[in-house]
């Protein structure tokens, strides 16, 4: 039993199976997978979440905080960008564990990446869903308040969940039905619509650093880190730094932990490997350039923004927008919520075109029932069946969760499949030395320890409350693996592996 359960399956192996009849279109160059990753990354944490852990967690320290998160991420970017050459084939993290760690872990990982995709989406829904409703607010439209919001929310300053008085979440639910038609529809049509939405929140991300910068006040950045510049915990008890109302950490670190939600878009390259062209020099680009353009866009934004009014004086749902207006540049406003509209709709559009990738990778492996999660369409060549999936339940989360749940729960989901990942690269280094590596992680070993030592940090200075919710997500993956996936493992099966 042993054995099966850590049964790895050869980079020969996996590089085989991508070219079988389930074989998805290889149309993505490098200009193309770097806007996938761009569009991933910058929408929900330029447009949404940093205005959250500016007011709640960190002040104008956010900056820093955004660089933290840049250190980790980086780390990890270069392990992934190792594999992905290696074995160009979908799946990302999922893939990397079966080939290195064994079945057990590729479905721990897998598990794991089904929650950072359909939580990150759905937390991207929430956000999108604020901005629609504040772009046709200056129009002098309305939507009834029954239907534009989650039915509760969390308040950090009594640390209590609190009705909102709303029933569901309406705008959530349409654009994630409209992008799921969209996604059905083709890899080709998805890119090109993400390309287009890229160039414009570019262009108004750029606009909002060029007019904001002439409006910042430094005495808005004093005090710099009004909650400290630690905030770390270990399992959601607070060792050192400040902690709120509900117990959780405070402070810059607190906020990295938190801002890191906005970084999680780049490893979806990696989930398009066996979609790219020339996957071993395309994907490692795709994947290094967009972490660094959105790293830097990122910084500049949080001096904006905390420059531009007090830290405590930022509104939460559409920070951008509400601080321009608030100096007096209404005319902004309007360019702001476009913006935001096509920036979120992109990483929305991205993370569920990841999820349903991750399911075929788990099902070509038997661990998930082929026939549905495998299902490639015949004339567009897309796994339709789980888009569809994806869809429902990226779209009934973002109508009744709201936003701080569901953005810190994908970011400790995110946490650990990196810290895997950067695991995976010092154990396959050790044991395929010799195997052909397109591109290089450099200063291995170090590189890949720095990568779990910052992600186990920042995943330490997420609340408690995540791990109890990580752990209850795990353990209901492992009781579908032990039930299904372990007896229909296709690799079981071809190595006369008993199951029982």
């Amino acid at each position: 039993m042993a054995r099966s359960l850590f049964a790895k399956k050869s980079t020969s192996l996996l590089l085989k199976e991508a070219d079988g009849g389930h074989r998805l279109r290889r149309i993505l160059g490098p200009l193309q997978l770097t806007s996938l990753g761009v569009g991933a990354i910058i929408g929900a944490g330029i447009f949404v979440i940093i205005g959250l852990v500016a007011r709640d967690k960190a002040g104008a320290a956010t900056m820093l905080s955004f660089v933290i998160a840049g250190f980790a991420c980086t780390f990890a970017a270069l392990c992934y960008a190792e594999f992905a050459a290696m074995v160009p084939v979908a799946g990302s993290a999922y893939t990397y564990a079966y080939a290195t760690l064994g079945e057990l872990f590729a479905w721990i990982i897998g598990w794991d990446l089904l929650l950072e995709y359909g939580v990150g989406a759905a937390s991207v829904a929430h956000g999108w869903s604020h901005y629609f409703l504040d772009f046709i607010g200056l129009l002098g439209l309305q939507i009834p308040q029954a239907l534009n919001n989650a039915p509760f929310d969390f308040n950090p300053a009594t640390g209590e969940f609190v009705s909102t008085g709303a029933v569901i979440d309406v705008p959530a639910l349409f654009v994630t039905a409209l992008l799921t038609a969209i996604l059905v529809f083709g890899i080709r049509q998805s890119a090109r619509f993400n390309a287009t939405m890229v160039a414009i929140k570019l262009t108004v991300v750029l606009l909002i650093i060029v007019v904001g910068f002439s409006y910042i006040d430094p005495r808005n950045w004093h005090p710099f880190a009004p909650y400290g510049y630690s905030g770390i915990s270990f399992f959601g008890r607070t060792i050192l730094g400040q902690q709120g109302a509900g117990g959780e950490p405070l402070g810059m670190m607190a906020g990295a932990a938190m801002v890191f939600y906005a970084y999680i878009g780049f490893d979806s390259v990696s989930t398009h490997a066996e979609e790219a062209r020339n996957p071993s020099r395309d994907v490692p680009i795709g994947i290094v350039a967009s972490l660094t353009l959105c790293t830097v866009l990122y910084i500049a934004v949080a001096a904006v923004l905390t420059g531009m009014i007090p830290y405590n004086q930022i509104d939460i749902d559409a920070p951008l927008s509400k601080a321009f207006s608030q100096v007096g540049l209404p005319w902004t406003h309007v360019l702001i919520s476009l913006g935001a509209l096509t920036g979120i709709t992109s990483v929305l559009m991205v993370l569920m075109l990841s999820q349903p990738r991750i399911m075929l990778a788990m099902a070509r492996d038997g661990l998930l029932p082929p026939t549905f999660f495998g299902a490639v369409h015949e004339r567009y060549r897309t796994p339709w069946k789980s888009t569809i999936l994806t869809g429902a339940a990226v779209g009934l989360m973002g109508a009744f969760l709201p936003l701080r749940m569901l953005a810190e729960l994908v970011n400790i989901g995110t946490l650990l499949a990196f810290v895997i990942v950067c695991a995976a690269v010092l154990i396959m280094r050790w044991r395929e030395p010799e195997a052909v590596r397109p591109f290089r992680c450099p200063f291995v070993p170090l590189v890949p320890a720095l990568g779990i030592g910052f992600c186990l940090l920042l995943m330490f200075s997420l609340p408690a409350e995540n791990w109890l919710r990580l752990i209850v997500w795990l353990l209901i993956g492992l009781v579908i693996y032990f039930t299904y996936g372990r007896h229909h493992s296709v690799l079981a099966v071809r190595q006369s592996i008993p199951t029982a």
